[in-house]
């Protein structure tokens, strides 16, 4: 299962972002994603660069529920050239905006709300959203398992897994632990993305270093 590494805190990209994906480039992260509030665009633009640069596929997750605040971010998308578009629910504006040269799509599904977001929906929702998105043509979906209101967290991994097919399943959110990837790897998922649990610690506790939080997540992907 890969790791995506989420150069944010509080659902903001980092500050500091150039200066935190300059300190861990070695560790040969192959997925590194960042939201498009926290920086400035020209900033947005340049990690793009440096992460692309890297070797790493690059992510951009929408942060708002708005419907112009997240076409507003699949255009940034396609400005500063990501290869992944993560989140939102305008599936099909946000595909006419991003084209068929533009950044694969994984939208949200069930019915993400608020800020930080939860998630609603049932399992028969998630999967009916799957469904739905993989015949418009998307690559996958941004699932919001763990911040779940209505469903367990793994039901809603395995109904999405059940109705994507071969699609990318990306596991975003409250991901905190190595059990949770375990749990998420035996449920289907392909993918899963860190960002708090990472720079506040909580992923190990009792170790201090962002790198060492990272290095234990790698490993945690074995």
């Amino acid at each position: 299962m890969d790791f995506i590494f989420m150069l944010t805190r509080d659902d903001q990209t980092v500050e500091d972002c150039l200066d935190v994906f300059a300190a861990v480039e070695d560790l040969g992260l192959g997925h590194v994603g960042f939201k498009d509030v926290g920086v400035d665009g020209a900033t947005l633009a340049e990690l793009a660069r440096r992460i692309k640069a890297s070797g790493a596929i690059t992510y951009l997750e929408v942060v708002s529920t708005s419907h112009e605040a997240a076409l507003t971010s699949a255009r940034t998308a396609v400005e500063i050239g990501v290869d992944r578009l993560m989140g939102g629910t305008a599936v099909e504006e946000t595909l006419a905006i991003i084209g068929a040269d533009g950044p694969a799509y994984l939208p949200f599904p069930g019915r993400p709300e608020g800020h930080p977001t939860v998630l609603g929906g049932t399992g028969e929702d998630v999967a009916a959203d799957c469904r739905r998105f993989r015949d418009l043509g998307c690559a996958g979906v941004d699932l919001l398992a763990y911040r779940a209101t209505e469903a367990d967290p793994l039901d809603l991994v395995r109904a999405a897994r059940g109705a994507l097919g071969d699609g990318i399943l990306v596991v975003a959110g409250s991901v905190d632990g190595p059990d949770r990837i375990r749990a998420l790897a035996e449920a289907g998922a392909d993918a899963f993305t860190i960002g708090s649990a990472a720079f506040d610690g909580s992923f190990s506790p009792r170790k201090g270093l962002l790198r060492s939080q990272l290095r234990d997540i790698l490993a945690a992907c074995g």
